[in-house]
């Protein structure tokens, strides 16, 4: 198969994921830019009065910000890239694994190539995220086109209501609203 057949046909739209996070009740936005998810989620989050954005400076910060907001039945997602989910790994190892809190994550994949799946990236960066999420036994989903942005909702909803981290990798960048 040719790498123009093998590539999806259209990327995940901003506009359904942010949609969907509305939908699954996160007001809360709690980031570090990532070149693949800037353009076409933190930039309109930025402009959308119904989120609020959290800066931070480190993506284990965020992983407890977001794990502390759901004691008080708020809702947050942290956005990053793989490179800031291999940096928190002890943060996520503890406070959604072993505390059991629901740390729900958009994840974007800087340098995977459109034509591949994560596993078989050229980038050992990308390469190693989905065997290293099954190891802790992290559930993760891939959003690369479009219509994957439908598991969204459901998918933090199960990771609210089973106290359990959720991990959606962005394979491509979404388009902008």
């Amino acid at each position: 198969m040719s790498e123009k057949e093998a590539r999806p046909r259209n990327p995940p739209e901003g506009a359904k994921i942010l949609e969907a996070l509305k939908r699954a009740s996160v007001r809360f936005v709690v980031a570090v830019p990532d070149a693949v998810t800037s353009e076409g989620l933190l930039w309109p989050i930025c402009r959308d009065p119904y989120f609020r954005l959290v800066r931070v400076c480190k993506e284990d910060e965020g992983i407890s910000i977001c794990a502390a907001m759901s004691y008080c039945d708020t809702k947050a997602i942290l956005l990053m890239q793989q490179t800031g989910l291999m940096d928190s790994l002890n943060a996520l190892r503890a406070i959604g694994m072993d505390y059991c809190l629901p740390v729900c994550m958009l994840v974007g994949l800087q340098g995977k190539e459109d034509y591949l799946t994560p596993r078989e990236s050229k980038s050992y960066g990308v390469r190693i995220i989905e065997p290293i999420l099954d190891a802790m036994e992290v559930r993760y989903d891939l959003i690369e086109s479009s219509g994957d942005e439908n598991l969204v909702c459901d998918r933090i909803a199960a990771a609210y209501r089973e106290s359990v981290p959720q991990c959606f990798l962005i394979g491509r960048p979404p388009l902008p609203p």
